[in-house]
């Protein structure tokens, strides 16, 4: 009857199965359940090609979103104007990347990283290599201790196993196959017995003796109900008992004198745990060096998060990289690893002669109060200079003339943090002379690679024909920002030019300004008039005088090609009108500007008349001032 009972139980079982493979296909709505495994997988296939193609074009929309993005930000930068220094007038995300900016620093400015070699792969494995060994250690002291109290369970079990055969033979004969089931029960027992007091003992932090003799108690009492449990009381019950209460009482007294020794399995367990934690405690305490503090780092003469003109320098690197923290940190690194490379501090205290100082020179601020730094190519064209010329000693000369000229700024939020450049190309050797172009290039890549944002306006003037064919081909490559930086200029419109930016007594007398070199009459301080003389006409100056006093005043009109006379008129009726200055004829060979004083002894005024009759606008420029008589 077993057999025909078991023989149906089978099928039953298969039907089952059958009944739940079956059952799916006469759902036909879902058609969910009739997928097979092939088809479910070629679905989980197409499914992954479509989230890869979602994810490829969302990709592909986030890049394309930026662009975007940074094209719309250029189109509205097509009149440029210089952006404010001060943080509070950032925007959000600005003032976001200017934090994560300066994150960054400090953390590169504790591990030391603006001091380490250039070669960042050479600085990254000798850590890995010092990291890994040290990691190592704690795991190598570890194994050997967790395999001792593993080897040393198995003495235990063996003597236990001893103990029980023994008794077990002494007490029957008749069932030699039921003693290994309880033998194998208090192993399993006596495993879950030694694991589970570990945790109390880490928790409780329990002397080792204690924890062992609680081990040794849980053991003997779970060993008797174990084998009482399972072998057959008879007459010689009680001598079993007797005897695993003798073999356990043997284990305990052998066990107590070596509780101290790691050859108690137990003892050894807890000890291995304390001994853990005592050497992962020491290795820890043996990392724990205190850092080195943070390095100094100083860049144009401004330590880094030092204080807040720190803020206005970080701010120049971030808008060279249109706020994208990551390449404005990397570009910080470059910068001083380059300036440290070059010896710029070094450079500042070398003497490196005047033999360029008509070449670059600085005169000047502009209407914002930017300083103005003059190029003059033309000056290359002397043959003196040539002599001397060579592209390193220029290159040299060109830098330091720039960091000195940045150390007079202010970086102070608010302040003036540019310069304004005003190139001359008048009579420039060109792009054919070998040696100056390649001075040329090699200066212009390192001020922009080492120098961002530090021009506010990029001025040109007397540019020849074939510079406006070479800016038109380079002008595709350049940015919006930058280009809207730029002005040109030709010959007859670089005065006008540069009086929109520039204030006439500003501008040094070469470019058709008033400002003279040494002790004059007048300085950039006293303010010039501007008058536009139309094409044939006359145009007249009043200087009112009510009191003895002698008039100086000073006049000139670019481009000359002009009449010029003074006369006085006084104010009397009956007085009589007194010629100052004939009139005559102006030519660009005379002299740029007419210095003329004139000593009045009664009220009056100068009058003065500026005849043009080219066919021209002319630009005029004069001021006065008057002086007691006594001086």
């Amino acid at each position: 009857m077993a057999e025909e009972t078991k023989a149906p139980a089978a099928p039953a079982a298969e039907v089952v199965v059958v009944s739940e493979a079956a059952a799916a296909p006469s759902v036909e709505p879902t058609k969910e359940p009739t997928k097979e495994c092939v088809p479910a997988v070629e679905e989980t296939a197409e499914k992954e090609k479509a989230t890869e193609e979602v994810v490829a074009v969302a990709e592909t929309e986030e890049t394309e979103k930026p662009k975007e993005e940074e094209e719309g930000k250029i189109e509205q930068s097509d009149s440029f104007k210089e952006e404010s220094t001060i943080v509070a007038d950032l925007e959000d995300p600005e003032k976001k990347a200017l934090d994560e900016l300066k994150q960054l620093i400090q953390q590169a400015l504790n591990k030391h990283e603006f001091t380490s070699p250039p070669p960042k792969p050479e600085e990254k494995k000798p850590e890995a290599e010092e990291e890994k060994p040290e990691e190592k250690k704690p795991e190598e002291e570890e194994k050997p201790e967790e395999k001792k109290p593993e080897e040393e369970e198995k003495p235990v079990e063996e003597e236990k196993k001893a103990a029980c055969e023994e008794t077990h033979v002494e007490s029957t004969t008749k069932e030699p196959e039921s003693t290994p089931e309880p033998v194998k029960e208090v192993k399993k027992e006596e495993e879950k017995s030694v694991a589970a007091p570990e945790p109390p003992v880490e928790k409780k932090a329990e002397p080792v003796v204690e924890v062992v003799a609680k081990v040794v108690e849980a053991v003997s009492a779970k060993v008797v109900e174990a084998v009482s449990a399972a072998v057959v009381v008879d007459d010689d019950g009680a001598k079993t008992v007797e005897a695993i209460e003798e073999t356990i009482v043997a284990v305990q007294s052998t066990k107590e004198p070596e509780s101290s020794t790691p050859s108690d399995p137990a003892a050894e367990s807890s000890c291995a745990v304390v001994e853990e934690t005592v050497v992962e405690t020491v290795v820890i305490e043996e990392e724990e060096v205190p850092p080195p503090p943070p390095e100094e780092v100083s860049i144009y003469g401004i330590p880094l998060l030092a204080d807040e003109r720190s803020d206005v320098i970080l701010q120049k690197f971030l808008r060279a990289r249109d706020f994208k923290v990551k390449e404005a940190f990397t570009m910080i690194k470059n910068v001083v690893r380059w300036r440290k490379e070059f010896g710029i501090e070094e450079l500042l205290e070398e003497d490196l002669g005047n033999d360029f100082e008509k070449v670059v020179f600085m005169d000047g601020v502009d209407k914002e109060g930017h300083p103005v730094c003059y190029n003059v190519f033309g000056e290359f064209s002397n043959k003196d200079l040539q002599k001397t010329f060579t592209a390193e000693k220029f290159l040299r000369w060109r830098i330091q003339f720039l960091e000195k000229s940045i150390r007079k700024l202010d970086f102070t939020p608010g302040g003036i943090s540019t310069l304004v450049q005003v190139n001359d190309l008048k009579n420039s050797p060109g792009p054919f002379q070998k040696e100056l172009r390649v001075a040329t290039n090699q200066a212009v890549t390192l001020l922009q690679d080492n120098y961002p944002e530090f021009v506010a306006k990029q001025i040109f003037v007397n540019v020849p024909w074939w510079y406006l064919a070479f800016n038109r081909m380079i002008s595709p490559f350049l940015t919006l920002r930058t280009k809207s930086k730029f002005v040109f200029a030709g010959p007859s419109k670089s005065a006008d030019t540069l009086f929109k930016y520039v204030a006439p007594e500003q501008v040094p007398v070469q470019f058709g300004g008033l400002n003279k070199e040494g002790e004059h009459e007048f300085s950039t301080a006293d303010s010039v008039t501007e008058i536009t003389i139309k094409p044939a006409s006359k145009q007249t100056v009043e200087f009112p005088v009510s009191e003895t006093c002698t008039l100086v005043w000073e006049l000139r009109v670019v481009g000359w090609e002009v009449s010029y006379g003074a006369e006085f008129v006084p104010d009397a009726e009956d007085g009589y009108t007194v010629i100052v200055s004939k009139t005559r004829k102006l030519t660009p060979t005379d002299e740029p500007v007419l210095c003329t004083s004139f000593k009045i002894g009664e009220p009056g005024k100068v009058v003065l008349t500026i005849d043009n009759p080219t066919s021209k606008k002319k630009k005029l420029l004069y001021r006065s001032k008057t002086k007691s008589s006594s001086d």
